[in-house]
């Protein structure tokens, strides 16, 4: 039996992640552009707070028809500037025409940000709402990934679907979707949260039986608000399971148990995926980090001396 042998039935016989070393785990976070001057605040307290962890990478997300355009790029050139974290910027199909989401990444590319998650985007009148492709936009994520390809080398991150995207016309469809993005030039793809780990177990195994070899990276999203997951959940085609029903019922008024409670469950999830093989990680931090911190600590990823922040890679490069 070797070490990995031994380690996984350590992990699986319920000794902590800590007690059972797996080797490096790798984690990335995810932040949402500020709208006011608090909001401003607490972002880059959790950016602070989760910088010394050296993250792989952060990401910033992109409003629906790009209503966030500005901010995203504005707290992305904060990053690259002021810190030294890899930023990653989202791009949308939605309500641009190609040559527009094209100046969007050379823009990205000339202030030194070199990683794009690319994403079709919901439609601009809300989720729920049909997505209709922009006249003269790129009308799928495929379609975007290799058009920035086309601008410049970016590294280039997708989405994936546990579950099956909502609007996917089956799961096979759906991992067809899935490839042809890889095909385009992406690199990894990350998944939407979960809550059950054989929901991503399950569709990892689909995913290598139809060929595909590029990094699945399981997203993880600490519950802050259970009400407010719930209800998007709906919306995004994600499942809550009945458990987590029971476990939060009745904390609406108690916000520090129902933050221990999610830090349960969230360790319990990654612990489980550890213990089938993952070791990469990318965490939906809602901009905190103290939920995001502590899983992270359980998994063994430990904050690192400061650096100095990095300079920016030349637009040439």
């Amino acid at each position: 039996m070797t070490n990995a042998d031994t380690t996984l039935d350590a992990l699986r016989a319920g000794l902590p992640v800590a007690e059972a070393p797996v080797g490096p785990i790798e984690v990335s976070f995810e932040f949402f552009p500020p709208k006011t001057e608090k909001m401003q605040e607490n972002l880059w307290a959790a950016i602070k707070r989760l910088e010394p962890l050296n993250p792989k990478f952060v990401s910033c997300t992109y409003g629906a028809g790009g209503s966030t355009r500005e901010r995203t790029h504005e707290t992305l050139v904060d990053i690259r500037n002021k810190t030294n974290l890899e930023p990653a910027a989202h791009l949308t199909c939605v309500s641009a025409t190609r040559e527009e989401v094209d100046e969007v990444a050379r823009r990205y590319w000339d202030a030194g940000i070199r990683h794009i998650v690319a994403l079709r985007g919901d439609s601009p009148e809300g989720m729920g709402e049909k997505y209709v492709p922009h006249p003269g936009g790129y009308a799928y994520a495929a379609d975007l990934v290799a058009g920035l390809k086309k601008v410049a080398d970016f590294e280039i991150s997708v989405a994936a679907y546990p579950e099956i995207h909502p609007e996917a016309q089956s799961a096979e469809a759906d991992i067809d979707n899935l490839k042809r993005k890889l095909d385009a030039g992406a690199t990894r793809a990350i998944t939407q949260y979960f809550f059950n780990p054989e929901d991503f177990l399950r569709f990892r195994d689909r995913v290598a039986a139809a060929g595909i070899t590029a990094p699945l990276v399981p997203g993880i999203l600490p519950v802050t608000n259970f009400g407010t997951v719930c209800r998007f959940s709906a919306a995004c085609g994600a499942s809550v399971p009945e458990w987590m029903h029971k476990l939060f019922e009745g904390l609406d008024d108690d916000p520090t148990t129902r933050k221990l409670i999610a830090a349960t469950v969230a360790i319990e999830t990654a612990r489980k995926l550890v213990s089938e093989g993952a070791r990469e990680f990318h965490f939906y931090t809602l901009n905190r980090a103290d939920l995001t911190y502590a899983i992270c600590h359980v998994l063994g990823v430990r904050a690192q001396a400061a650096a100095e922040p990095a300079e920016p890679a030349p637009a040439s490069a």
